[in-house]
């Protein structure tokens, strides 16, 4: 099964990574460039079990489901329903305390699996999804890094009442 991943230092603790990562609405429009729309659809807060519909900034929509959901290490989710080009597609992402150059921080690695469908089509389907998944998850994740130090995102995230869709 394919996999690609992506990892990133910020300046802050393990906690206020993850929240960031968990914003939603147009506190996480503000700096997630691979959504365009997103929410919980059967929970206020996330939680195991709970599903997020998501429309990718490119067009495809996917629902997805969380299998675990552990602040402020972890968090992982599975499709449920998508493109039509995905049999199947899992993602984890995960955060630890992390000193840098004497700085305490949080290392962030967020991987993702997949499978493409058809079968026959996964010698041609699978490198062009290495290329552009990898693309999105780089830039995505380097905007998450950009958000763990912008005022606006921290504000919020520090702040009560903050829920999230991963």
């Amino acid at each position: 099964m394919p996999q690609v991943s992506a990892e990133a230092w910020v300046p802050v603790e393990p906690g206020t990574a993850f929240a960031v990562s968990q914003t939603t609405g147009e506190l996480r429009l503000r700096w997630d460039p691979f959504i365009r729309e997103q929410r919980l659809l059967d929970a206020e807060v996330p939680s195991k079990g709970v599903r997020t519909w998501t429309r990718a900034r490119v067009g495809p929509q996917m629902v997805s489901e969380y299998v675990s959901y552990r602040p402020p290490t972890s968090v992982g989710m599975t499709m449920v329903s998508g493109p039509w080009f995905f049999a199947t597609f899992g993602g984890g992402w995960r955060f630890v305390p992390d000193v840098r150059d004497g700085v305490r921080g949080t290392r962030a690695v967020w991987k993702y699996s997949y499978t493409v469908r058809p079968s026959w089509l996964r010698f041609v389907a699978e490198p062009i999804g290495q290329w552009l998944l990898g693309r999105e998850i780089r830039a995505r994740i380097a905007a998450w890094a950009r958000a763990c130090e912008d005022p606006v995102v921290l504000d919020a995230v520090r702040g009560p009442g903050v829920g999230g869709a991963g």
